[in-house]
């Protein structure tokens, strides 16, 4: 689990709400894919270890972020 945790450093990380969206605005040219969960869920750390996997291959057609919901609550949907 040490290596996967890991693998959420190496991909870019957004720390806010407008940097979601600054992210969304300014890509004309790819598709713009973000993980929203916890880097430290085992779920998400899954799902991060599949896109590290995949960033390389996917990028002239797409740019990966993650958002981490205990670092940018703007996203969160408690119900």
């Amino acid at each position: 689990a040490l290596v996967v945790l890991r693998m959420a450093y190496l991909l870019p990380h957004l720390n806010s709400g407008w940097e979601v969206d600054q992210a969304i605005l300014n890509e004309e040219d790819r598709v713009v894919v973000i993980r929203f969960g916890r880097d430290n869920d085992s779920t998400c750390m899954v799902q991060d270890e599949i896109l590290m996997a995949v960033a390389e291959k996917v990028k002239n057609f797409a740019v990966i972020y993650l958002v981490d919901l205990d670092q940018v609550p703007d996203f969160k949907n408690d119900v």
